[in-house]
């Protein structure tokens, strides 16, 4: 799909291009998106406990696109104009329609995203993940599911695009996960195809 290699790893399938927007336009939507999202920061419950996620996060889709992870059900934010538009772009660059996008705010080093696959049932058999990052780089690390070394690590760069696709989330878990280092916000755009509506 493109250029730059992706980690080739079994029973995956990756493609990722590190420059896929160039500075200027990634600078200029990282801004606005920091300014513009309706950021929100949920809880989980975890042994009877509620705790926040470890960054902020906000869903937005076509009308009655819900999507539903963690024990939480997210309804759809109406796409923006900025988010309509890079939606355009993204569906004109892998060929398939998107009808929904979890954006994640990693404002510094201690946000962070556990181990996971994205598996929900909605996402159908072979799940598609168009993952834009902006902002500072963070490393991603990917294991197989059921083990616990990180398999491969990958920079995930302001600009980048990472397209997970086919039998990726069957096999391969990842994360994103704590850092000591000082990092700068981060955005992780993850454009979905939901295939069977809640």
């Amino acid at each position: 799909m493109f250029d730059d290699p992706a980690p080739r790893l079994p029973g995956a399938e990756l493609s990722y291009q590190r420059h896929w927007l160039d500075a200027a336009t990634a600078d200029d939507w990282l801004r606005r998106l920091l300014d513009e999202t309706l950021w929100q920061r949920p809880e989980v419950v975890l042994y009877g406990r509620r705790h926040p996620v470890p960054r902020l996060l906000a869903w937005y889709g076509d009308a009655g696109i819900r999507y539903r992870y963690s024990g939480m059900t997210h309804q759809p934010l109406p796409w923006t104009p900025l988010l309509a538009e890079i939606r355009r772009r993204l569906v004109e660059a892998v060929g398939q329609p998107l009808n929904g996008a979890l954006l994640n705010c990693y404002r510094n080093g201690q946000d962070s995203m556990g181990w996971h696959s994205d598996d929900e049932p909605e996402l159908g058999a072979d799940p598609l993940v168009v993952s834009l990052s902006l902002g500072a780089t963070r490393r991603f690390d990917l294991r197989r599911k059921g083990q616990q070394r990180i398999e491969h690590s990958l920079p995930l760069e302001h600009g980048s695009l990472l397209v997970m696709a086919g039998q990726t989330q069957h096999h391969w878990q990842h994360q994103v996960a704590k850092t000591r280092s000082h990092c700068a916000p981060r955005l992780n755009l993850t454009f979905r195809l939901i295939r069977s509506p809640l």
